[in-house]
């Protein structure tokens, strides 16, 4: 079984910064993939990036050069450092894990760009 907890969403104004991070409390010694999925009002949910625990990273086209994905495994901790934010980023923002074919999902935290 795996526990997500997310951190770091909030109110930023576009141009600005955040970070989310999401942790893992689990006894599986280690997860294949973390990453985020974020839903807009009105759309579908849609994957934003994930990193492998080898260390390979993907990213949506869309926040190719804004956002960054690291981890740490020890910690079974993922970040997600958006830079650049756009008010077509606002959307809640869902850590996901996945362990085999099994994916873990957090509670999702909100993340607005506005003036």
């Amino acid at each position: 079984q795996v526990q997500l907890v997310e951190s770091g969403g909030g109110l930023v104004q576009p141009g600005n910064s955040l970070r989310l991070s999401c942790t893992a409390y689990t006894r599986m010694f280690s997860l294949d993939t973390m990453g985020w999925y974020r839903q807009a009002p009105g759309e579908q949910r849609e994957s934003v990036a994930f990193i492998t625990r080898g260390g390979t990273t993907n990213y949506a086209d869309s926040v190719k050069g804004r956002f960054t994905i690291s981890g740490d495994n020890a910690k079974k901790t993922a970040y997600l450092q958006m830079n650049s934010l756009k008010p077509e980023d606002t959307a809640v923002y869902y850590c996901y894990a996945r362990s085999g074919s099994v994916d873990y999902w957090g509670q999702g935290t909100q993340v607005t760009v506005s003036s």
